[in-house]
């Protein structure tokens, strides 16, 4: 099993940039695919972006494309998702997760597992 905690969130203005950082516990982060997903209030998580274990594939929603980045270091266990440009439309709560295949976490059953998550906070 696998213990995710995210950090770097915050507040930041229109514009502007941040880069979330989630650490993995337990079990090696390499042994996972691992992404990040959001969830705004009154609204269902949906998926940010992901990047396969070794660091070659990577998927991200049309929404963030083009702005945010991710990124993995397995010595470090760790995963990032570079943020800029960001807007008041991504306010929300960031969650870093893993899984067996980016395909089985955009998947609907998903059902993680998940970090505590990280508020990122976009002021117009």
């Amino acid at each position: 099993q696998v213990t995710l905690v995210e950090s770097g969130g915050g507040l930041v203005q229109a514009g502007g940039s941040l880069r979330l950082s989630c650490l993995a516990s337990g079990r090696s982060s390499s042994s996972y695919d691992m992404g990040w997903f959001r969830q705004a209030p009154g609204k269902e998580r949906e998926f940010v972006a992901g990047i396969s274990r070794n660091g070659r594939s990577t998927a991200s929603a049309d929404s963030v494309k083009g702005r945010f980045t991710i990124s993995r270091d397995n010595a470090k266990n760790t995963v990032y998702l570079q943020m800029n440009s960001l807007k008041p439309e991504d306010t929300a709560v960031y969650f870093c997760a893993a899984a067996s295949t980016i395909a089985t976490m955009t998947s609907t059953r998903f059902r993680g597992p998940w970090g505590q998550g990280t508020q990122v906070t976009v002021s117009a």
